[in-house]
């Protein structure tokens, strides 16, 4: 469960096997310093940090005071679960042109967690985007 490791074993129907000790918790995320991530339990307010390593390509998705589930195994953070859509704003990408359209093709964009997507020809810098956290492709823009 901590490595992620794939393993495969034979068992007969006469084996027992012990559930193993999980249990999910909503957080949210707080900050990045340089210890890792430090997020906080919703229920109890109490923190951990967690590595880059166990973070691995979901920063790409974190801002902060975002609500998320975070997975423990025997009482330690494992892994973590991302809502399956983020609004994140277009920082960097080149200006659109009069008559570009949704179906005329895309561009790259660069996003405030540092995430390059392809977004069509009418988005611009400023733009607030959904983002879909499963494909790590632009959905929609967000109207505020």
């Amino acid at each position: 469960m901590i490595t992620g490791r794939v393993l495969d074993e034979t068992f007969r129907p006469s084996d027992k096997i012990n559930r193993p000790d999980l249990e999910e918790k909503s957080m949210q995320y707080l900050y990045k310093d340089s210890d890792g991530y430090c997020f906080m339990d919703n229920d109890t307010y109490e923190q951990v940090v967690l590595s880059e390593d166990q973070i691995s390509d979901y920063k790409n998705y974190l801002q902060e005071n975002i609500n998320l589930e975070i997975l423990y195994f025997n009482g330690r953070p494992i892994g973590l679960e991302l809502p399956t859509a983020v609004g994140l704003t277009v920082v960097q990408t080149e200006p659109g042109f009069k008559g570009d359209t949704a179906s005329g093709g895309s561009k790259p964009a660069t996003l405030e967690t540092g995430l390059v997507v392809q977004v069509p020809f009418f988005i611009d810098q400023g733009d607030k985007l959904k983002i879909d956290t499963r494909t790590g492709e632009y959905m929609e823009r967000v109207r505020e």
